[in-house]
């Protein structure tokens, strides 16, 4: 087991104190991330949470700290107002002393070392699961005992020595750092989307619970997390966590600073700082498997872009690129990140493809009550952004835009089709009536001819292979027979789905229903009447007519895996739309794991004289909005 060094910081780095500018403090970090492979995580979580809290505390603000502040509405109540102190010069902040830092750093390395006789455990050479939820233990017996769910600046070792204050992710990171200070260099951060904890070990294949989620299951801690993985909750992302080095939980501490003020108003540079510090992991190559920093940085580029740097879009992407490559395609965030920027820039249409590519993320999970914070995501997706979509689209010059673009209602239905599997083979229902009624107002302004020009095809998969289902098989190649000049040699069966799709091209060009399906559909054609009939259409384009209110192109192709969206096809695609049907069909007991509740007394006979089994529980009502 290696032993820790006293001295965090060399001479050199102790010259840069007292840390009143970003420079100053992005030079310490730059400094320190190059001499030393093992940074100190207790001593960088103090410093950056020392500048957060003091930039970003309303009392602090109020007394005189000088700040620079972003506000994103003039309409300020007063009060909020009054919080913005006077400027002095951009990038400055209130001193940070060294001997401040260096107190709090003693105090965490005593509450530590006070409380962890490594010799009780044999002094072993890598971390045991005793030794970390004896650590994790420390941290959670000295907090307060309240949980802090969606408290800002609550992430940092600063807030824990300053207020016994932790979040759930500043938790994680105490252990850690606490790790740290024991000289266990195998103890690492794995992080999900909206989860962290450790791993540990000789191969570090060993993992632990150390910190709670939601209101606080404080029993989990030191279990392994194996349990939340089998049951495929998004929360533990199948088992593919960013799973940190040393400079990875440094990005990670630094990609959790939160520079809001107030709900509206943000510190300018408490965010020039986290961008800067972000800039020098990136160059570093430390954000190289972190999709969450990727996204964060994007963000903190697209509202102050940095001279000489990547656009933002590239940032985005490339989040997402790290998704697929390292983790399966398992993060949702990083489409949501990029849909988000998107939207914001009126990309409508690249926005409904990076929010229909976040479903396919997501269709791969079951839901749980734990996944609150991703059904948020998708909620206000769902039920606010793309109704918002559609009313901008709708009015004015942009009316003929994206509704008349086929391949966004394939991006719609795609996004409904992975909420839909997500919810199939899960305990707890996620569709209701506020689902129902956006959807049915969105599919309400796409005309009948555009949704007809998608090509849907569904999954043959029964009820009994819900389950077995999940992650969803690869599509076919060819899922649906497209129209081609050269029909010689085809099956019967070809013929008439040729017959059909020429059949619904001349009602949509000519606006007429009058043409007999028996000319084309007859057992008496012969091969070349259907290459005539294809080229005196010009399907193609050549010739459309420009009154189409179908954007000529390629026809989209869809396969639609989960239940609900597959008995909604006919539904989707007639000409005029049953809502009625079509929110009942979505708001559906889903097929869900049913509880093992037994039936007693009259309900077990009611259920015997029916036919059911007693043991079983009656479906549980759809939840309501």
């Amino acid at each position: 087991m290696g032993r820790r060094n006293m001295d965090a910081l060399s001479e050199e780095e102790r010259r840069l104190f007292p840390l009143k500018t970003v420079a100053s403090v992005v030079s310490l970090f730059d400094s320190i991330l190059r001499r030393t492979t093992e940074p100190d995580l207790a001593l960088l979580s103090i410093i950056v949470g020392c500048i957060e809290n003091t930039l970003t505390c309303n009392q602090q603000i109020l007394s005189g700290t000088k700040s620079t502040v972003l506000t994103a509405s003039v309409e300020e109540p007063s009060e909020k107002l009054l919080a913005i102190p006077p400027v002095r010069r951009e990038d400055d902040f209130p001193e940070i002393e060294w001997p401040t830092v260096e107190a709090l750093y003693v105090k965490f390395r005593a509450v530590i070392k006070s409380s962890v006789d490594l010799t009780q455990y044999g002094c072993p050479e890598f971390a045991t699961r005793e030794v970390v939820k004896k650590v994790s233990d420390v941290i959670w017996n000295t907090l307060t005992r309240s949980y802090y769910k969606d408290r800002a600046h609550l992430q940092s070792l600063y807030s824990y020595l300053t207020g016994n204050k932790l979040d759930c992710f500043g938790v994680a990171l105490a252990v850690v750092a606490g790790c740290q200070v024991l000289g266990f260099e195998d103890v690492h951060l794995a992080l999900s989307e909206d989860h962290a904890w450790v791993t540990f070990g000789v191969d570090g294949k060993e993992t632990a619970e150390v910190t709670w989620h939601g209101k606080g299951n404080e029993d989990k801690r030191g279990q392994p997390v194996d349990a939340g993985i089998q049951a495929r909750s998004w929360l533990y992302v199948s088992g593919n966590p960013v799973v940190c080095s040393r400079f990875t939980e440094v990005a990670s501490l630094v990609s959790s600073v939160n520079p809001s003020i107030t709900a509206t108003t943000d510190s300018l540079e408490v965010a020039s700082l986290q961008q800067s510090l972000l800039w020098v992991l990136y160059d570093a190559g430390h954000l190289a498997r972190y999709p969450m920093a990727l996204g964060n940085l994007a963000d903190l580029e697209e509202l102050s872009p940095t001279p000489g740097r990547c656009h933002c879009g590239q940032l985005f992407s490339q989040a997402i690129e790290v998704a697929r490559r390292c983790y399966g395609n398992n993060h949702v965030y990083p489409y949501t990140y990029q849909g988000g920027y998107f939207y914001r820039n009126r990309m409508y249409k690249e926005a409904l493809e990076s929010w229909a590519n976040a479903a396919d993320a997501i269709r791969s999970y079951n839901y749980s009550r734990e996944d609150e914070e991703i059904y948020k995501e998708f909620l206000e997706i769902a039920n606010e952004l793309i109704p918002f979509v559609m009313k901008v689209e709708g009015s004015g010059h942009s009316a003929r835009s994206i509704l008349k673009d086929s391949e966004c209602f394939a991006h719609l239905l795609r996004f409904y089709d992975g909420i839909c599997q997500w919810e199939e083979g899960s305990c707890t229902p996620v569709l209701h009536i506020g689902w129902a009624k956006p959807l049915v107002n969105t599919i309400s302004k796409f005309d009948s001819q555009v949704r007809r020009h998608v090509v849907i095809s569904c999954s043959e998969v029964t009820e009994e292979d819900t389950l077995a289902m999940k992650p969803p098989a690869k599509e076919p190649e060819k899922e649906e027979l497209r129209i081609d000049k050269h029909v010689g040699g085809k099956t019967a069966e070809q013929k008439a789905r040729l017959g059909s799709t020429v059949l619904a091209a001349l009602t949509d060009l000519c606006g007429r229903t009058v043409l007999s399906p028996a000319f084309f559909l007859g057992p008496d054609m012969k091969t070349g009447s259907y290459t005539q009939a294809i080229h005196s259409l010009n399907i193609s384009g050549t010739a459309a007519s420009v009154d189409s209110p179908v954007k000529m192109m390629n026809k989209p192709k869809l396969y639609l895996r989960s239940h609900k969206m597959a008995g909604l096809k006919d539904l989707l695609l007639s000409e005029k739309l049953n809502t009625h049907a079509i929110s009942l069909q979505l708001t559906a007991q889903s097929q869900v794991q049913l509880g093992g509740r037994k039936l007693r007394g009259e309900e077990a006979k009611d259920a015997k004289q029916e036919g059911r089994d007693a043991n079983l529980s009656r479906p549980k009502r759809t939840r309501k909005e």
